[in-house]
């Protein structure tokens, strides 16, 4: 049996406490006590989860430049999770605009995106998936396309509160 899913990542931040509120305060993390007294680290875990954490953060100091991944340097451009519905994909967008942290959101046909910037200029996504059930032409065509994400329009389509899904994963 091969691998079925990430259990957690690790990022390297200037200051792990201030990077932990973020995620705390925008997204609903929890913080777990792994390594309690270990300076610099905070480990995350998502609201829902049943992994041990989701995300852990070390402190690098303030000092560190910026990340140059995907300008100058080799690195991972985004982590991304998942949310149940589009209302919450709705609620985190206000949530993520608020906080000066929302960059961009996008239809990707099969999925409904945001992408959003911790306070080091981290990217990260935040996607609802269509249930497989409710897959139709026009999603799977949209699949080779980017298009600018209309929150309204999906919600009227598909349903504010419809629990999103493992849509053409399964």
């Amino acid at each position: 049996m091969g691998i079925n899913r990430l259990n957690h990542a690790v990022l390297y931040v200037r200051d792990a406490d201030r990077s932990a509120e973020f995620y705390v305060d925008v997204l609903g993390f929890r913080r777990i006590a792994i390594a309690e007294g270990m300076k610099g680290a905070v480990f995350l875990q998502a609201p829902g989860s049943t992994n041990d954490h989701d995300l852990g953060l070390f402190s690098v100091g303030d000092a560190a430049a910026p990340s140059e991944a995907g300008r100058r340097t080799v690195g991972m451009y985004h982590l991304a999770w998942e949310v149940d519905t589009l209302d919450e994909l709705a609620r985190l967008a206000h949530t993520l605009r608020e906080h000066g942290a929302l960059v961009g959101a996008s239809d990707h046909g099969t999925t409904k995106s945001l992408y959003a910037k911790d306070p080091d200029g981290l990217e990260f996504e935040v996607a609802w998936i269509i249930p497989a059930d409710l897959l139709d032409d026009e999603a799977m065509a949209g699949r080779s396309s980017v298009r600018p994400l209309d929150l309204a329009r999906e919600q009227g389509r598909y349903g504010a509160s419809t629990p999103g899904g493992v849509g053409i994963s399964r």
